[in-house]
């Protein structure tokens, strides 16, 4: 188990590019089980090349795998926001919990706006293509990352990503993350920004029930804004949760069934991609 987020040490991050059927797998780890002198047990992977640093630790008296894995994890981000940088790629990730409307925002957005943007997706998920099928079928080039039972994606996942996905210079890279409010939000990816996503079909208490994810974005999107009339969700509570955590959180509400509210999306999307563009 990993003792950064409690996600299974079998993610591997399978990775399938949707435009030539290619797939591949990521097999430079092990799992080993350690019994402390406490008698904790404690299950982890590490790659081959941290094997001798990743023992000390464990036998010595302080374990400090969580800094580990941050630590790697923020380095390989580092460089992937440089790589996207020097190629005028603004790269945003998408976070939200299953159900919440990712994908059809995300095929809407690309159907609206694919004559303005070119938008590349890479889209991670446990299992299954299904989503990548949906983003395929929009014309887009997109890559899918099965996680296994891993909760979220990850910055080494997505420099493998990009190289697959190969998105053109002067574009949009979206990352559609695994569905789930805790952990995507730890793990920086190397993107320009996050956006969580949240539906009126769930609570309008997420924001403080779930509050590093909102304090780590720069903007919620409040989805399913056409299915108002029929649940019982506060929007205006909801927002005041979202600024309690975040008072800088921009926040648009949307429907990408019926369209209302998506011009304000693609407003602040198309200025994103202005003022992130290097002169060229």
């Amino acid at each position: 188990m990993c003792v950064t987020c409690g996600c299974s040490d079998d993610a591997e991050g399978k990775i399938t590019n949707l435009q030539t059927g290619e797939v591949n797998h990521h097999h430079d780890h092990h799992t080993h089980t350690h019994t402390l002198p406490d008698g904790t047990v404690i299950t982890h992977t590490h790659h081959h090349d941290e094997a001798p640093q990743i023992h000390a630790k464990i036998h010595g008296t302080t374990i400090s795998l969580e800094q580990d894995i941050l630590a790697k994890n923020n380095l390989l981000a580092a460089q992937n926001r440089g790589w996207f940088k020097g190629r005028n790629i603004l790269a945003l990730n998408l976070m939200s919990s299953p159900g919440a409307g990712k994908t059809t925002l995300l095929t809407r957005t690309i159907n609206d706006l694919k004559q303005q943007l070119p938008i590349s997706v890479i889209e991670g998920d446990q299992e299954t293509t299904n989503d990548a099928q949906k983003i395929k079928e929009t014309g887009c080039k997109v890559v899918q990352i099965n996680t296994g039972t891993g909760c979220h994606l990850d910055a080494s996942m997505i420099e493998r990503g990009v190289q697959q996905l190969n998105p053109p210079l002067n574009s949009v890279v979206m990352i559609e993350n695994v569905g789930n409010l805790v952990c995507p939000a730890l793990f920086d990816l190397g993107e320009q920004a996050k956006v969580v996503i949240l539906s009126v079909t769930e609570g309008e208490d997420k924001p403080i029930k779930y509050p590093h994810i909102f304090r780590a974005s720069e903007m919620m999107i409040l989805t399913k804004v056409d299915l108002l009339p029929y649940v019982q969700f506060d929007v205006k509570r909801c927002i005041e949760y979202a600024k309690q955590v975040n008072p800088h959180i921009q926040v648009f509400q949307v429907s990408a069934m019926t369209g209302e509210g998506l011009d304000n999306w693609y407003k602040w999307l198309t200025e994103k991609v202005g003022s992130f563009s290097i002169p060229v």
